[in-house]
C-alpha cells in the first residue's frame, strides 16, 4: 500500500517530523538556487559559499533530528508503525542528498566553470528555474499526500531525466560542440540526480514500500 501517516501518540512528534521535512525541502531549494546563481547568474562563488554550506549543514542536522524522532516513536509503538518508519528513513535520505548535489553544482563554479555567457543561457535558466520549482512542488505534494499531483510531477520528472540523459550523450558523442563540455555534462548529471531523488520521495505517495527508490532507475529498468 502507498505511504500512510505514522500513528499519533498524543505528542507533537509527528508535527515536528513533518515540519522538519518541509524545512529540509525549503533549504534544499535555497541551496540549489545559490549554487545555480554561481553557474548561470553571474554570482561569485566566494559570495555565496558560506551561506550554501550553512544551509546544507541545516539539512544534515534536520535529517539527524528526524531520525532521532523516529527512533523515539518506534520505542513507543514497537512494530506497529514499522512500515511508515522505514519509509520516512528512506525518503529523508533522498531529501538530504539534494543538498549534496547542490554543493556539487557549486563546486563546478568554484573550480572555474561559468555558463552565464553560453549561447543557450536562456534555455539553461529555464531548466534551472524548473528544477528549483520542482523541489518546492515535491515538498508540497508530499506534505499533502496527493497521489494525483504526485503522478503529474513524476511524469514531468521522467521527461527531465530523458532530457538530461540526451544532453549528456550528445556531449559524450561530440554531437554537442558547446564550450565547457565537461562542466555541462556534470551539470546535467547532477541535475538528473536531484530530480531522481525528488521522484523517489514522491514514489512514497503512489507505490508500495517495496518499490521505493525505483524512480531513480531508467523507466525501462523499473519493472
Amino acid at each position: 500500500m502507498p505511504f500512510g501517516f505514522l500513528r499519533d501518540d498524543g505528542s507533537d512528534r509527528l508535527d515536528r517530523i513533518e515540519a522538519t521535512l518541509q524545512r529540509m525541502f525549503a533549504d534544499d531549494r535555497h541551496a540549489f538556487d545559490l549554487a545555480m546563481s554561481t553557474l548561470l547568474g553571474g554570482a561569485a562563488p566566494h559570495s555565496v559559499g558560506a551561506e550554501l554550506r550553512a544551509t546544507d549543514h541545516r539539512v544534515n542536522e534536520a535529517e539527524r533530528e528526524i531520525r532521532r524522532e523516529l527512533v523515539v516513536h518506534a520505542s513507543v509503538h514497537g512494530g506497529i508503525d514499522t512500515p511508515a518508519i522505514l519509509i520516512y528513513m528512506s525518503i529523508v535520505k533522498d531529501v538530504e542528498r539534494i543538498g549534496d548535489y547542490s554543493k556539487n553544482l557549486y563546486d563546478l563554479a568554484a573550480d572555474g566553470a561559468r555558463l552565464d555567457a553560453s549561447p543557450d543561457v536562456e534555455q539553461l535558466n529555464e531548466i534551472r528555474f524548473e528544477v528549483s520549482g520542482l523541489i518546492s512542488d515535491a515538498g508540497d505534494v508530499f506534505g499533502a499526500r496527493d497521489p494525483e499531483r504526485a503522478r503529474d510531477v513524476l511524469m514531468r520528472g521522467d521527461q527531465l531525466l530523458d532530457d538530461f540523459d540526451g544532453r549528456v550523450s550528445a556531449l559524450v558523442r561530440g554531437d554537442d560542440q558547446s564550450p565547457n563540455a565537461v562542466a555541462r555534462a556534470l551539470l546535467f548529471r547532477y541535475l538528473k540526480r536531484i530530480v531522481a531523488h525528488l521522484m523517489n520521495v514522491l514514489s512514497a505517495v503512489v507505490v508500495p514500500i517495496d518499490r521505493l527508490d525505483y524512480f531513480d532507475e531508467d523507466p525501462e529498468d523499473r519493472n
